[in-house]
Formats: C-alpha cells, sequence, structure tokens
C-alpha cells in the first residue's frame, strides 16, 4: 500500500506544478508576455512528459494489483484495491485520490480558459491586420466580409 501512497503522492506534486504553470501561463497572456508564455508552454511539455511516465507507472500498479486479485485491470478501480488493506491506510489513500481529481478538474478549467484567452488574442490580431491591410472583415455579410470594404486609415502619416 505505500507503493501506491507514494504514487499519488508524486502524481499530486506533479499535477500541483502543473497548475502553476497553467496558472502563470493564464497570467503571461493577459500580459500579453510571449516570452512568458512560451516559457510557460516549455514547462507544461515538461511536466507532461514527467505525467506520462506517472501514467506509465499507474499502469504498472493497477497490472500488478489485478494479477493478485485475479482480475482484468481495465475492470479495477481504486475501492476495489483499498478493499484490502487497513482502514487507515484506505482513508489516505481516498483522501489522496479525491485531492488529485480536484487538482485535474482545476488544471482543466484553467487549461480551457487559456484556449480561450489565446483564440481571443489571435482573432484580435487577425482583424487588426485586416484592418491595417485596407481589407476589414465585416460581421454581418453573408460571406463574413464586406464585399467592399471601406479603405480605413489607422494611421496617417501626413508630415
Amino acid at each position: 500500500m505505500t507503493v501506491l501512497l507514494e504514487h499519488l503522492d508524486r502524481q499530486i506534486l506533479s499535477s500541483q506544478r502543473l497548475l502553476q504553470s497553467v496558472l502563470a501561463q493564464s497570467d503571461a497572456i493577459r500580459r500579453q508576455d510571449v516570452e512568458a508564455l512560451l516559457a510557460r508552454i516549455g514547462d507544461i511539455q515538461t511536466e507532461m512528459a514527467n505525467r506520462a511516465q506517472l501514467e506509465r507507472e499507474r499502469d504498472l500498479l493497477l497490472t500488478d494489483a489485478a494479477r493478485r486479485m485475479g482480475v482484468a485491470p481495465e475492470t479495477l478501480d481504486l475501492e476495489q484495491i483499498l478493499a484490502t488493506v487497513p482502514p487507515s491506510e484506505a482513508e489516505r489513500a481516498r483522501a489522496k485520490s479525491a485531492e488529485l481529481r480536484g487538482l485535474i478538474t482545476e488544471i482543466g478549467r484553467v487549461h480551457g480558459q487559456n484556449r480561450i484567452l489565446i483564440r481571443q488574442e489571435l482573432q484580435f490580431l487577425d482583424h487588426l491586420l485586416r484592418v491595417m491591410s485596407g481589407s476589414p472583415q465585416g460581421a454581418y455579410s453573408r460571406l463574413g466580409f464586406d464585399p467592399a470594404p471601406p479603405v480605413v486609415t489607422t494611421v496617417d502619416a501626413r508630415a
């Protein structure tokens, strides 16, 4: 059982690092700090590689427990494993599992927000480039743009 608790601890630490990275990524997006954003993407990629290793360890733990219990690994869940351990250890594992689920939910929420923020930034940049090129895209045309866009002067460079 100690192996399971240690594994859950490593999963929690990894999830906490990943959450900190996506929160920092969110901050970089809001500040429009491209260098910090790219650095956070690197942090996230590094942590995702670590999480892949943790998932391989998890699969090995499940396979070993399933073999000992005589069931298929894909049918095994935490409660089945915990039924074979002392109640105090089982409660600690349940608490760690709940904490891990909460972290993963929060990571997903923040990551979803970051995707929306990035998409908005890219749409705004696209709009600015269209305005500066003299071909802004209208919002109400059937084709999605004004067939005869007005000339828009964004910078008056007359001396």
